[in-house]
This record gives C-alpha cells, sequence and structure tokens, in this order.
C-alpha cells in the first residue's frame, strides 16, 4: 500500500577500496603551490585526550526542522520575497509513503517501509539519493530532500530536489533479498518515478548493482522506449558514466581549492602542505583522503564506524583501507595511534572533512573542534547551532550544498549521456566539472561578501547563509517565471 500527502508539513558510509595504483584523471596536473609555512603545533594541542563535554542545552537534532531553519536563516535575506512564495519553497511538493512484503531466503514474509519525497520540480525534474539503512525516516527524506533542491540550485543544474529509501538493515539481508526488495520498492514507486519526472542516485548502503536493480525494474514496467535516465550511478555496462564514483570527492577538492584561492580562510591559500583529517573512511572518504593527498596535503586521521587512527607525519593510505578491508575497520592499523570519533573532530588540523553521516558536529563539541575549515562531504553533518558556535569562533564552513554537489553534478553528466545515447571521455567530465565547481564557488563567496556589505550588522551571514540565499532566489525566480498554475 501507499499513501501521498502534498504540501505537508511537521516539524558510515558504503566500504570501498581506492586502489592505490589508480591512474592519474587529469583533472588537476599535481599538487598546488606550497602553502606559507604554519606555525608550529604547541605540545598542549597534540594530546588526544577526549574533550570534556560543555555544558550545552540539549538540541534538536530532527534533521528536517534542521533543513527548515536553515532556510529560515537564508530567506531573510532575499529582498522582495513573497512569504506565500516562502511557505511554497520550504514544504516538499509529495511525500510518498509505500509498505510492501518481500519474501526472504528462509520462506518468512516481512513487510518494509519506504519513502520517496520530492521536495521541488520547479527547475526540473527531481533528483536525490535511495539508501538503505535502518534508521530512514520520512523527517529525513524531507530533509534530504530539501537539500538536494538548494544543492542542484547552487551546482546550476536543471532538477529539483528528492530523496527516497527504505528503512531496513542492508547487512542482515543477502543479494538475493536486496534485489527482491529493490525490485518490490520500485514497482510500489511505480510512475513517481521517471527519466523526466524524478530520477534516483546512489546514497547510504546503495550503490552501481542496485542502481542497475533500479533501471531493470522500471525497464521491464515501461518497455519500449530509453529509460536508462531513470536513474544514475550505474555500472559502466548500463550507461553509467566515467567519473561518476569518484566525483563527489573530485568536488569537494575543487571547491576547497576555488574557496582557498579566493582567500576565504586567512592564512590557508592552498591545500599542498595542509593537515587533513576525514571522519567517514568509506568510499568518499577513502577518494578523498587520496585526492586531497596528491595535491599535497598530509592526512593525519582518519575513521570510521569502528573508531579511528592517527598519524601526525601522515597516514599510509593504501595501509589504511587494506587493513579496512581485512579487519572491517581502520582501527588499528600499524604505525598508527587508535582514536575515536569525537577525538577526531577534535584534532587540530587545518581541514576537517566530515564525510559520515548528518549530525556530526553539534552545539556539544563545536567548541572542540580545532581545524581551520570544514569541508562538508557528508549531508548535513553540522547544526545550525554548531554553525554559529563555529562562525563565532572563526572555523569557516565550506556547506554540503557546494561542498558535495560533485556527485550530482556528475549524475546530471550521465543523465544527459543517457538522452543522447552518449558516452563522453573521462578527461571531458572532469574540465566540465572542475568549470561548474569552480563557477558555483565563486557564485557563493561573492554572494557571501556581497551581503555583508550589505548587512554589516549581520553576523551570521557564513557561506552556508549565502549559498542558500542564493539557491533559494534561484528556485523563486523559476516558480515566478512559470507563474503559479492555474
Amino acid at each position: 500500500m501507499r499513501s501521498f500527502s502534498r504540501g505537508h508539513r511537521r516539524g558510515g558510509v558504503a566500504g570501498g577500496t581506492l586502489r592505490p595504483d589508480a591512474p592519474d584523471t587529469g583533472l588537476y596536473p599535481g599538487p598546488d603551490p606550497p602553502v606559507p609555512p604554519m606555525l608550529p603545533m604547541p605540545p598542549e594541542e597534540m594530546a588526544l585526550t577526549a574533550p570534556a563535554e560543555p555544558a550545552i542545552p540539549e538540541e534538536d537534532l530532527n534533521p528536517y526542522r534542521i533543513a527548515q531553519l536553515q532556510f529560515d536563516r537564508a530567506s531573510r535575506y532575499i529582498p522582495n520575497l513573497r512569504q506565500g512564495i516562502i511557505d511554497f519553497l520550504k514544504s516538499p511538493s509529495r511525500v510518498l509513503t509505500v509498505h510492501f512484503p518481500v519474501e526472504l531466503q528462509d520462506g518468512t514474509v516481512r513487510t518494509f517501509t519506504g519513502y520517496r519525497v520530492q521536495h521541488s520540480t520547479v527547475r526540473g525534474p527531481g533528483k536525490g539519493g535511495m539508501r538503505f539503512h535502518p534508521d530512514v525516516t520520512e523527517d529525513e527524506m524531507r530533509a534530504m530532500a530539501s537539500w538536494m533542491t538548494w544543492k542542484c540550485a547552487v551546482a546550476d543544474l536543471p532538477f529539483g530536489g528528492a530523496n527516497g529509501g527504505v528503512a531496513c538493515d542492508p547487512k542482515k539481508l543477502n543479494e538475493i533479498e536486496l534485489r527482491k526488495l529493490t525490485r518490490r520498492f520500485v514497482a510500489a514507486l511505480g510512475d513517481n518515478i521517471g527519466p523526466h519526472t524524478d530520477i534516483p542516485g546512489p546514497d547510504v548502503n546503495t550503490g552501481p548493482q542496485v542502481m542497475a536493480w533500479i533501471y531493470d525494474t522500471y525497464q521491464v514496467m515501461h518497455s519500449g522506449r530509453n529509460n536508462l535516465p531513470v536513474v544514475t550511478g550505474k555500472p559502466l555496462a548500463l550507461g553509467g558514466s566515467l567519473g561518476r564514483r569518484e566525483a563527489a570527492a573530485q568536488g569537494a577538492l575543487c571547491v576547497t581549492r576555488r574557496a582557498l584561492a579566493r582567500g576565504v580562510v586567512p592564512g590557508l591559500v592552498s591545500v599542498n602542505g595542509a593537515r587533513i583529517a576525514i571522519q567517514g573512511f568509506g568510499q568518499t572518504g577513502a577518494i578523498a583522503a587520496e585526492l586531497f593527498a596528491t595535491a599535497g596535503a598530509r592526512v593525519i586521521a582518519v575513521s570510521d564506524s569502528g573508531g579511528g587512527i592517527f598519524r601526525p607525519s601522515g597516514i599510509d593510505l593504501a595501509a589504511a583501507a587494506r587493513h579496512r578491508d581485512e579487519t572491517g575497520s581502520v582501527t588499528g592499523c600499524p604505525g598508527t595511534e587508535a582514536i575515536n570519533n569525537l577525538q577526531l573532530l577534535s584534532i587540530p588540523c587545518d581541514i576537517l572533512i566530515p564525510a559520515a553521516f548528518e549530525n556530526q558536529v553539534r552545539a556539544d563539541n563545536a567548541g572542540t573542534v580545532r581545524a581551520r575549515l570544514i569541508v562538508e562531504l557528508a549531508n548535513g553533518p553540522s547544526t545550525p547551532q554548531a554553525d554559529r558556535i563555529l562562525h563565532d569562533r572563526g572555523i569557516v564552513v565550506l556547506p554540503d550544498i557546494l561542498a558535495n554537489s560533485g556527485g550530482v553534478t556528475v549524475s546530471y553528466f550521465e543523465w544527459v549521456q543517457n538522452l543522447e545515447n552518449d558516452q563522453w571521455l573521462l578527461d571531458e567530465i572532469n574540465t566540465k566539472l572542475r568549470r561548474r565547481m569552480e563557477l558555483a564557488t565563486d557564485a557563493v563567496v561573492e554572494h557571501w561578501h556581497r551581503l555583508r556589505g550589505l548587512h554589516p550588522a549581520g553576523d551570521e551571514i557564513d557561506l552556508r547563509t549565502a549559498a542558500y540565499a542564493l539557491a533559494i532566489a534561484k528556485v523563486a525566480e523559476a516558480a515566478l517565471a512559470r507563474g503559479i498554475w492555474p
């Protein structure tokens, strides 16, 4: 069964191995120019004892309410934005809940609950991930869908925002059961997804194989047409795009380099020589570690759901990936010191990259962060209260809707290639990706400076607020140009 609601309002990363012998794709010719020498770390800052928990009131970590609060903060800086349009842009246009049975290998039948939220289709079809995780909720999908709307607008892609998932534990299902679950979910969604309606993509615990099952199921239900564009992140053999696997990490590196070159962090002008800590050493985090290291950075700490490792002189990333694949976690990798995720967030470094789940940097730990720049490779890793604390402490945050938009950008490239029955070369994809990431970063940084000039007393104007204000204005302009139907 399934249920719809329109305009309804209420308040770990998959593992993967980065091959150490992977060829240089040519996105950048090599390391950045070296940064000026950094001040030596005082001995007391090297201590890795867990920071004390400050006495801060309990924070609301509901992702949908967080997304709405982020919207509210930014919408104040958009002139002449009518209240009715604000309400329209805040609310998801469609929320679909489905309940469907799956027969498991032992003969038992389990009923699963899945969601697909379409936040906005003003600028184009919905676009967003499809995740399988025990903690999937409707509010989480609402938040993810709204973040996708603003992310696509920041990257200037002709998509709206959507997201979906099934509440399940894929670790307790075998491949046959996962295939059955995927097919039943897609069948339950029916025509609510489609190449020009709503285009799913990979997310937590889903990847090319799940995307292939989504395509195949949709193709069986809609034979006789080109259905390859119905889903992105597919295997190359089924119309997937070169560069998609590393796209989010590549985009984050592009954004970081451009932002530093534009002076968003005083005294830090390059990735080369910067100390990096990465929370989430799954596929995306591991690729980011390798790419930032290739650009001349020193990765000194990484972590996963099992714990983390620290090495001030730099971690052997290939050894860490092998150890994770052999043991299930990076913890215990030879030549490193064991840490936990809380300690990783507080390690003195130049760039902190949260690449796991949402709500990692919060009011109760933002005061312990000792990075100069946070690059949000995960969706929603910092809460609004954390944003204020970080801003007051002078720590710059490259927000998720900009920093991790490389993934949806290359998904857009895949969609276009599928529509044209074409396949682009990797060099072409990387060139297009870098140009789009640079243009998006330039637009956000310039809007940040513009807002600070117009509102000198607006002490809450950080890069997230600027990115949101820019994105909301783009979607509002498109909505008003289309007109309120009928």
